[in-house]
């Protein structure tokens, strides 16, 4: 079990990359002690005829590099091919009250799942079966369920071939009850900008890097979150692009990087610098200083003329006056108090953006998980706009996706929006009627289960119950489900709250075979630009008892859905070339010629209309949007109230937890902690290492408290705090969402301090 280890903190003085990675990857592998083949893997991984990373979405290059993995993906990769087996022995001797004290860490080392179990409450174990047994018991079980009321949650991971099935199962069964990760991060972009822009992803593509002259990023840490974006960036870096990070901490990935596949950085050469300015916005502030930037290229504008892109504004935007007058009656003072920033630095970053050719606003979960963060990534798109930014080459917006195939299962139709789905298609296709009623997504599926309507979950991956808002809440509802069932390659907290029956059926990884009628078949991912990749594993499984995620999704749907010779699950099962053809009949614009040329090095592009300045919104063009409010966080000048923001650390993935290191911030040894300016701690009389409680300042008459933190001075703006998803989460409220897409604000969670 992992110690309680009192935080090891000191300033990190080395980049991210270097020694530092290549320590930070061998220390996971000795944890992992991963099965033999793993390096050539990792050798042949994210290139053409290898597996693509499980890791973060980052695009996959056509011409890779020697090593075309990063640290985060190599812990990913060792993860999976552990040694260490949890089966049948190791069940026998756990009860699941035993289980449940265990650490997310201690619950991971246990190692890979390796035979499909079910709960016996008698004993209080999951014990083994067959999967002919489950697959009849499961099926039986949706069978006598409302199927409104059932969920089928998807992680991110799993690929397309598993995704269209599964969607396809969920409307044929009955319901649309399809929330995914994207609900939890990103699907503020899908809803924003398909307001904005008339797309629902990011409208760069990988080469846009090599042609911008600056990258405006907020809110996103490649340091920790997808090191293989360092690449690009070191590059625009060298010939002179600027870069201008707005984060609240100041993130090492942004500030200087050695590459490790370069022998001279490795050595005696120094590392490269990112970031030329870099903004510590306050949390939440990223609309004042979007605007504060926009307002000051306006004023430019005004006096020296040249600078806004007028024939693209006068023929591709729509509302650009409105926006102008808010912008122009909005006062500096009021910019400045709400961002945290100086009208000098806002005014600075106008005039690099006014002079710049070519500018991509890269941007993560920083932006997007507040009250307001629909508006904050409008404000991002009208300063892009301003100068042409969107549509042309080197320019864009360009989210960073967190999970590996997130965006390719919203591409297949994993949407609870029926709207967003080609019905039509499916019904000629398959001969089924879907539902054409907006089904749950995470935050309705966490409400239902709150108030007792929840009968039934599916899980493709995950960790839902343990990253999810008000996780104390869910912790003691998910139980009372009829029915839990949980796709899986290792064991997790959510699966030890079983329901009424609960199952834990594992799957296959990635990097494994995955033979079907004796061939080893391939699958498919998207990336964040919207390229889709072929990937094949060639490790031995970790047991002969493993099945596919498509062999699974099809056996328990062949248990369920009643007959269909057009609902062939087994047929597809044995060749998901014929997944992949139903695919392309389904999404023929996208996925013409699907099974040629998604073996085409770097894949292929799907394509965007917005990147041809083809915009399918209401106004037939691109939409300036005023803020309903400056502050993102919705919080306003709330006095003696924290702002607190929850963070990975460099050995996570999610909710996934690698080890006990947060290298590039300097802490190791404990994630119970938080991060806060030495400012505030010495106004509030607080020492280092003294513990703390937060408490979430809410009036809904529900008691949110995490107690035994550990406060720790970190350089962060005043009035900020900072502390670990999702040891945390539980002072996240679920009613407090995106107003246009409900992903959880978990970058401005209003708290306040007690001291214990």
């Amino acid at each position: 079990m992992a110690d309680d280890k009192m935080p090891q903190v000191a300033e990190y003085d080395g980049p991210v990359g270097g020694w530092g990675s290549a320590k930070g990857m061998a220390a996971v592998g000795r944890t992992a002690r991963p099965s033999p083949g793993a390096m050539k893997t990792l050798a042949h991984q994210n290139k053409l005829g290898g597996t693509m990373c499980s890791s973060c979405a980052w695009g996959k290059p056509a011409h890779p590099h020697a090593a075309e993995f990063c640290e985060n993906g190599a812990k990913a990769t060792l993860w999976d091919l552990t040694s260490a087996r949890c089966g049948p022995d190791f069940f026998a001797t756990h009860k699941v009250a035993d289980l449940v004290t265990w650490s997310e860490y201690d619950l991971e080392r246990a190692g890979r799942l390796t035979h499909p179990l079910r709960y016996d409450a008698a004993q209080d174990k999951y014990v083994p079966t067959t999967w002919d047994a489950a697959f009849d018991a499961i099926g039986a079980e949706l069978q006598q369920l409302d199927p409104k009321k059932v969920t089928f949650y998807a992680s991110g991971k799993a690929a397309l071939e598993a995704s269209y099935l599964y969607a396809l199962f969920a409307r044929s069964y009955g319901h649309t009850n399809l929330p995914d990760s994207s609900n939890m991060c990103h699907e503020t972009t899908s809803v924003g900008l398909s307001e904005m822009i008339g797309s629902p992803v990011g409208t760069c593509v990988l080469e846009d890097f090599e042609h911008c002259d600056m990258i405006l990023h907020v809110g996103q840490n490649p340091g920790t979150n997808s090191p293989r974006m360092l690449h690009p960036l070191q590059e625009a870096a060298k010939r002179g692009c600027h870069i201008v990070a707005m984060n609240p901490l100041r993130e090492k990935g942004l500030i200087e990087f050695a590459n490790p596949q370069s022998p001279m950085q490795m050595t005696v050469g120094a590392p490269t610098e990112i970031a030329d300015s870099y903004l510590q916005v306050r949390t939440g502030g990223d609309i004042a200083a979007l605007t504060g930037i926009a307002k000051h290229v306006l004023e430019l504008e005004e006096t020296e003329g040249g600078i806004l892109d007028h024939d693209f504004l006068n023929q591709h935007c729509h509302g650009l006056q409105s926006w102008m007058d808010w912008v122009a009656a909005t006062p500096w003072d009021r910019l400045e108090k709400v961002s945290g920033l100086s009208r000098q630095q806002m005014e600075q970053t106008g005039k690099v953006y006014a002079g710049s050719k070519a500018v991509i606003g890269v941007y993560g979960m920083g932006l997007t998980q507040h009250v307001h963060g629909s508006d904050a990534i409008g404000t991002l798109v009208n300063l892009l706009l301003l100068r042409g930014n969107i549509g042309r080459k080197g320019a864009g917006c360009s989210p960073v996706r967190g999970h590996s195939n997130v965006q390719g299962q919203r591409t297949v139709g994993i949407s609870e929006k029926p709207d967003l789905v080609p019905n039509d298609k499916l019904r000629a296709l398959f001969g089924i009627e879907p539902p054409m009623e907006e089904g749950w997504n995470t935050t309705a599926f966490v409400n239902a289960l709150l108030e007792g309507n929840a009968q039934g979950y599916v899980g493709l991956g995950g960790n839902l119950a343990r990253a999810v808002p008000d996780q104390d809440r869910v912790v003691q509802a998910w139980g009372t489900m009829p029915l839990t069932v949980h796709i899986a390659t290792r064991l997790n907290r959510t699966h030890l709250m079983p329901g009424k029956s609960s199952w834990i059926l594992p799957c296959l990884v990635r990097a494994e075979q995955d033979i079907q009628n004796g061939t080893n078949q391939q699958v498919t991912v998207e990336d964040s630009f919207s390229h889709i990749q072929a990937s094949i594993g060639h490790r031995t499984p970790a047991s002969e008892d493993l099945k596919s995620e498509v062999a699974i999704i099809a056996g328990i749907a062949a248990a369920t859905v009643d007959p269909n010779p057009r609902l062939a699950w087994q047929d597809w099962t044995g060749d998901y070339a014929k997944i992949r053809s139903l695919i392309a009949k389904t999404y023929p614009e996208q996925f013409h010629d699907f099974e040629t040329r998604m073996n085409q090095s770097g894949g292929f592009y799907r394509g965007n209309p917005a990147r041809e300045r083809q915009w399918k919104t209401d106004s037939g063009k691109a939409n300036f949007t005023v803020p309903q409010d400056l502050d993102a966080t919705g919080l306003g000048d709330a006095a003696d109230v924290f702002r607190l923001m929850t963070l990975r650390s460099n050995d996570q993935f999610n909710t996934t937890i690698y080890g006990m290191s947060d290298r590039l911030r300097g802490i190791t040894g404990d994630r119970m902690l938080v991060m806060m300016s030495p400012q505030d701690m010495q106004a509030l009389g607080l020492k280092a290492e003294q513990r703390i409680a937060l408490r979430s300042v809410m009036d809904d008459d529900v008691q949110r408290q995490v107690k035994g933190l550990r406060v720790i001075p970190y350089d962060l703006p005043r009035g900020c705090l900072a502390g670990y998803f999702p040891e945390l989460n539980p002072l996240a409220p679920l009613s407090r969402g995106d107003r246009l897409s409900d992903t959880p604000a978990s970058k401005g969670i209003p708290v306040s301090i007690d001291v214990t």
